[in-house]
């Protein structure tokens, strides 16, 4: 019986060095397993944790923002509210402005109306005392003087009656005779006066120019250029007209000297102020 029993526990012995060992194998794995998910753990911790900073440092610098625009419209409200409030007061300033000039221009208007009424009243007394006074002596006055004109010129004619042209022009001698001329109507008068010989003047529409004088014998010799015509006129006298046409009319012009003096002449240009009917003939020379 004692070898049995021995043999019994050698056999009984024998399975457990192994169970031992898987054991230990087991516990040992199980500690890998559990370093391995402990790094992992500590891994994803490390992970979230930085995500989570992540996340607050962005929130973190969402709310600064925020804060600044916040601070940003608190700073516009506050220049809107001033500006609003200049607005309101100057808005109260122009609408009293506007009410005192509705209130001005009414009174103006006013007295236009005033002013219209009262001037077409004096309009209609001015029309009415006019109206009156045309019906009066004033007009035989009117007519008494425009006679005396009439008689005026009648006479200015008869005294220069003995300064005609041979063509029936009246020839004036001086300035005052100019002047008398000039009353009549029939005619326009250039008076000049030409200093110097060999000096192209322009007188009225034609050129002038004088080429000599005689101070003794009152006699004078000039160059007159005529649309582009010179005629030169020797031998003039004081006083004598000298004729010319110009393209398309019937009633001469006439230049006339005053005056001669040493390389100097005075006198003036005729032209009448309308024609009877278009010339045949162009630029002609007279005496």
């Amino acid at each position: 019986m004692s070898e049995e029993h021995i043999i019994e526990t050698r056999n009984g012995g024998s399975w457990q060095l192994p169970a031992i060992i898987l054991l230990g194998l087991v516990a040992i794995a199980g500690l890998a397993f559990g370093w391995n998910a402990s790094s992992k753990l500590d891994a994803t911790k490390q992970d979230v944790a930085a995500e989570v900073k992540t996340v607050q440092q962005s929130v973190q610098q969402d709310l600064s923002s925020m804060k600044d625009r916040i601070a940003q419209d608190e700073k516009a409200n506050v220049d809107l509210q001033g500006d609003l409030k200049v607005v309101t007061d100057k808005l109260k300033i122009t609408q009293g402005q506007l009410k005192k000039a509705r209130t001005a221009a009414e009174e103006a208007a006013k007295q236009n109306a005033e002013t219209t009424q009262k001037l077409s009243a004096l309009d209609t007394s001015v029309h009415t005392e006019l109206a009156t006074k045309a019906a009066t002596d004033d007009v035989k006055n009117v007519d008494t003087k425009v006679t005396a004109v009439s008689t005026d010129l009648d006479a200015t004619k008869q005294d220069l009656k003995m300064a005609k042209s041979e063509i029936g022009t009246l020839i004036a001698r001086n300035h005052d005779e100019i002047d008398q001329l000039r009353r009549l109507g029939e005619r326009d008068y250039v008076e000049f006066t030409i200093d110097g010989k060999n000096k192209p003047q322009k007188v009225g529409n034609v050129t002038v120019e004088l080429k000599s004088t005689n101070q003794k014998k009152n006699q004078v010799n000039i160059a007159m250029t005529v649309e582009d015509k010179r005629l030169e006129k020797k031998n003039r006298t004081l006083n004598e007209p000298i004729f010319f046409y110009m393209s398309g009319t019937h009633i001469p012009e006439e230049i006339v000297i005053n005056k001669v003096g040493k390389d100097q002449v005075s006198g003036y240009l005729s032209i009448p102020k309308a024609n009877a009917q278009p010339a045949t003939a162009s630029t002609t020379s007279g005496n």
